[in-house]
């Protein structure tokens, strides 16, 4: 019996110890795990850390430096004469609209020398007035059998250009007309039906001259002709309005 109540005894005071011994190793290992963990990711965020700053470092240092400039005189830029052509002014795919005129631009040229713009080679009609160059374009209507030969001519300054207005007007059929590809002058001997206009825009005069496509005579213009003419005109002054 003795035997027994100790036994029974040493039994009873064992288990408290082990019940509480259980409890503290779980709240061991629970703090362990947390404290484990933690490392963990604090190691993830050092580690990780050094490496992406290397890789972005390397990146870095692996990308191309800018080009250095390139050695030598800067480009100069046109001069006006270098620049007064036909494209600058009055571009190919560009539609030329004006109140109800639509047109495009149909055929160009340009030059330097003002008398090769003339149809008499041998007498120049602007010579000792300072023209110094003449773009040429042909103005084709959309809606109508109507093309407009537009000469724009340059002079040194406003009062060159305001002194030979004068002379260009008297002297309008003087002057070229511009065909567009597939329009032949008229027959010799034939005066077309022609709207005339000459303005002075700044330091440019333009002649603007519309005539019907299958060049039919006429000792003056009807109002289509008309209407165009004033059209093509205001197109022309356009690109020298402000120069």
């Amino acid at each position: 019996m003795t035997i027994q109540r100790d036994a029974h005894l040493s039994t009873d005071d064992e288990q408290p110890p082990t019940g509480h011994r259980a409890v503290g190793e779980r709240r061991r290992l629970v703090a362990l795990w947390g404290v484990v963990a933690a490392l963990a990711v604090g190691g993830v965020w050092v580690v990780s850390t050094p490496r992406q700053g290397a890789a972005s470092g390397a990146a870095a240092g692996n990308k191309p430096a800018a080009a250095p400039a390139v050695a030598g005189h800067p480009e100069q830029p046109l001069t006006e004469s270098q620049s007064f052509v036909a494209e600058r002014y009055f571009p190919a795919q560009r539609s030329y609209e004006y109140d109800d005129y639509r047109a495009h631009r149909s055929a160009s040229r340009e030059g330097a020398d003002c008398g090769a713009v003339q149809e008499d080679k041998g007498r120049d009609v602007l010579a000792d007035l300072a023209c110094q160059g003449w773009i040429g374009i042909a103005l084709t209507r959309s809606d109508q059998p109507v093309i407009s030969s537009v000469t724009v001519l340059r002079f040194l300054d406003a009062g060159a250009a305001a002194k030979a207005l004068g002379p260009v007007r008297e002297k309008a059929a003087a002057f070229g007309f511009t065909y567009p590809d597939g329009v032949l002058p008229p027959a010799e001997g034939v005066v077309p039906m022609a709207a005339v206009k000459v303005e002075l825009v700044g330091h440019h005069i333009t002649l603007t001259v519309s005539r019907y496509f299958d060049q039919r005579p006429g000792a003056e213009p009807d109002e289509v002709l008309k209407d165009s003419n004033r059209s093509a005109a205001a197109v022309a002054g356009l690109p020298f309005m402000w120069m």
